[in-house]
């Protein structure tokens, strides 16, 4: 997730957030993982801030749980894990946010892709809006809010004509989104693939 889109999520009892980094071969290198006693609650592809939160401190004191979310999303950038199975805390989104980002969690695994006005009509929050394409625009402004960035793969949603955004104008961000599709298997990996053999 880009800095800045966090504003009027609850972020109360966040008090003991702690931070992993993790290497990546991404565009925009390394990810940092926000934990607590719950699970991971925030992940973000930069080393700005999150919303209002610090990125990348404190750090995780708990060795056991920064290893799983090292070991974890390690292997899922080097193809040999498809799931990251790490316990989640959604204290960040709430109603239909989190009805959106749950829905897209469960329903779009590795190697699928979704459009925006699919994954709206799937979550089924969107009966009242009857303005052509305005659920698939609301979804498109939530997967930029997605507080759990990879770990709910608003990567996996794109436009009904292709892509779609990533990021709403992070500079890196549609680079980012090609890449994890391309190991995905989404897309095809072109001559400066820089990832594992899929």
């Amino acid at each position: 997730m880009p800095p800045g889109r966090l504003a009027g999520m609850d972020r109360s009892g966040l008090a003991d957030l702690t931070w992993v980094t993790v290497g990546t071969p991404l565009p925009s290198g390394p990810m940092r993982f926000g934990v607590t006693d719950r699970g991971v609650a925030a992940a973000t592809y930069t080393a700005d801030g999150l919303g209002g939160l610090p990125v990348g401190g404190p750090p995780c004191s708990d060795g056991r749980r920064a290893e799983l979310v090292t070991e974890r999303v390690t292997a899922y950038f080097t193809a040999r894990r498809r799931t990251l199975d790490l316990p989640l805390d959604w204290r960040l989104s709430s109603g239909p946010h989190r009805a959106v980002l749950q829905c897209l969690q469960t329903e779009v695994g590795w190697g699928r892709t979704i459009t925006y006005g699919e994954l709206a009509a799937r979550s089924g929050v969107f009966e009242e809006l009857t303005e052509p394409g305005a659920a698939a625009r609301t979804v498109g402004q939530m997967m930029g809010a997605n507080p759990l960035s990879l770990l709910v793969p608003c990567h996996r949603v794109v436009a009904a004509d292709g892509l779609g955004g990533f990021g709403a104008g992070w500079r890196e961000g549609p680079e980012v989104k090609r890449w994890l599709l391309t190991l995905e298997g989404v897309l095809q990996p072109t001559l400066d693939w820089d990832g594992p053999e899929v």
